[in-house]
């Protein structure tokens, strides 16, 4: 048993002896392998640097378009998007905007009859400005086969006028219309011309009747400033046959004339041959007004009692057919004239214009190398201002404003001012301060005060009188006024129309003339870029030290106790 055990014993340890070398067996070539694979992995890395340490270079050699690379961040020229717009509107006919340099003698000008061209020289009018000399005998050449018919037989096309304000807008429309009017025999709406404003009617009209002088033909004004019934007895008269009208030109502001439309018995707008709109943009921006839909509803009406006049009935125009061309037709020609004139097509579109031409005096102008001027169409100014005009800004604050306005007055000694404001209230109150300081003749204009006042207060401006004419932007569009020569804005422009229009008051028919905006400096940022964007950069900034304003302060102070109490007294007479 004992040898047994001890064999056994010794079996035993030689097992164990055998597994504990085949486990040193097994970590060796475990060690092995593993160095080996160590080894390979080293390689593999070396090998992977060495790869992307050659693509660096490589790279630095030649380095990647930018815009491939996530994260590059530098600034590239972003390509401007050019607005794609109808043939008529991408090339206009280009007005001369140098009105000096290019007047044309009135005998110059082709198809002006020697009745008007006597009137002409007897107003002294020698010259036509540019836009007069373009826009004249292209309104004559669609009237050339007489106002009955279009040229040809065809409908003429219709004209857009786009240039500055003071550029003679008012006399390119007035001339050839007195003229194709001149052999008329029986008395019928045969021009309708549309204004904003009741002020801007009354001058044209004015024009109107210094050129109709002695020809028979009959201009009516209607605005509301005479009674409804009073007007309904200059446009018709009521015979025995029947209506007959008493106007061939008429004149008008929208609302009034929508009435006259709407209610005078007799009033028809069926012989209608010129539509004019001045101050076109204005009248697209207030379409819900619908004002233009009713004339040309009017205007293609069909008669009742047209028995006689139904070779001349016309339809609203459409495609030309064998049977609307068995018969002549009174076309309606749509003439748009503004400083502002919009070049959206879908704004333009509301106006239903039949083949329009564009005149404008949008353009920039680039030098050649032999010193040539050679002009293009300029797509980002939308807007050209008078040749003379000077334009500078005045950064402040708001408690100074008033001060400015003084020290201009005063100190500067700027004569026949017209300086603007945003509301009526702002203007009467800014009136009344400049009044209790003294020692400036100062006047306000706004449509708070009766026509007769403004008429007066406009008369006085002009003759001299008055040196400082405060006003709201009722006179901003159109009205010339004579001899401005600064213009303020006391309250910055909203719009760039409306900047455009205000500083149009002075540098007019080409002379010289300024204009001061008072911008607070938090508006300033918004200013500068809202002119920016309309191609206006020849601003120049004009600040006014603070100690230049010291010696107004303490009259300045006096002033304002005088107004607080001029307001209280006013107050309690409103409230009595």
């Amino acid at each position: 048993d004992s040898e047994e055990d001890i064999k056994q014993q010794e079996n035993r340890s030689n097992l164990r002896n055998k597994s504990k070398r085949k486990k040193r067996d097994e970590e060796t070539e475990g060690a092995e392998t593993r160095k080996k694979e160590n080894s390979e992995r080293a390689e593999v890395n070396q090998s992977t640097k060495e790869e992307l340490s050659l693509a660096a270079s490589e790279e630095e050699a030649n380095p990647p378009p930018s815009s491939l690379v996530l994260g590059d961040y530098d600034r590239k020229p972003v390509q401007k998007v050019q607005p794609f717009l109808p043939q008529w509107l991408a090339q206009p006919k280009l007005v001369q905007k140098r009105i000096k340099d290019n007047l044309v003698p009135i005998r110059d000008v082709p198809g002006i009859h020697p009745k008007l061209l006597k009137k002409l020289q007897m107003n002294g009018i020698e010259s036509f400005f540019p836009v007069q000399a373009e826009v004249i005998p292209a309104i004559l050449q669609s009237a050339s086969n007489g106002y009955l018919m279009g040229q040809g037989g065809y409908r003429p096309k219709d004209i857009c006028v786009s240039a500055p304000t003071g550029s003679g807008k008012t006399l390119s429309f007035v001339i050839p219309i007195v003229q194709v009017l001149l052999d008329r025999v029986v008395c019928q709406v045969r021009a309708l011309v549309v204004l904003p404003t009741k002020e801007l009617a009354q001058q044209v009209s004015k024009v109107f009747n210094i050129y109709t002088d002695g020809t028979g033909l009959k201009v009516v004004l209607i605005t509301g400033q005479k009674s409804f019934a009073k007007e309904q007895e200059m446009l018709v008269q009521k015979k025995v046959t029947g209506y007959c009208s008493l106007a061939d030109i008429i004149v008008a502001t929208p609302g009034r004339l929508t009435d006259h439309i709407s209610q005078t018995p007799g009033f028809s707008l069926t012989q209608l041959r010129f539509l004019i709109v001045d101050e076109a943009d204005r009248m697209i921006d207030d379409m819900h007004q619908n004002c233009l839909n009713q004339i040309v509803k009017a205007a293609f009406q069909v008669e009742n009692d047209s028995g006689s006049n139904m070779l001349f009935q016309r339809t609203k125009p459409g495609p030309i057919t064998a049977a609307s061309s068995c018969y002549p037709q009174i076309p309606l020609q749509k003439l748009l004239f503004s400083a502002t004139l919009t070049q959206d097509p879908e704004k333009l579109q509301q106006l239903d214009l039949f083949q329009p031409r564009l005149f404008t005096s949008v353009y920039s102008e680039k030098k050649t190398l032999g010193g040539a001027a050679e002009t293009e169409q300029d797509t980002n100014r939308k807007y050209t201002l008078p040749e003379g005009l000077s334009q500078c800004y005045v950064p402040c604050d708001l408690n100074s404003k008033p001060l400015l306005l003084l020290h201009f007055m005063l100190t500067m000694k700027f004569t026949r001012v017209l300086c603007f404001t945003n509301s009526r209230e702002a203007s009467h109150r800014l009136f009344l301060l400049v009044q209790a300081f003294g020692g400036v003749t100062v006047a306000e204009f706004s449509s708070r005060l009766p026509p007769n006042e403004r008429r007066r207060t406009m008369k006085e401006f002009e003759q001299g009188k008055i040196q400082l004419l405060i006003s709201t932007d009722a006179t901003a569009r159109g009205i010339d006024v004579k001899g401005v020569n600064y213009v303020i804005n006391y309250d910055a422009p909203q719009f760039i129309r409306t900047y455009v229009h205000r500083v149009g008051r002075t540098a007019r028919a080409g002379k010289a003339g300024v204009a001061f905006s008072l911008v607070l400096r938090i508006q300033e940022r918004r200013f500068l870029r809202m002119l920016k964007d309309a191609g206006i950069q020849d601003i120049k900034k004009h600040p006014v030290k603070g100690n230049s304003l010291k010696p107004l302060v303490q009259q300045y102070e006096g002033a304002l106790c005088k107004l607080e109490k001029t307001v209280k007294v006013i107050e309690t007479g409103k409230k009595i």
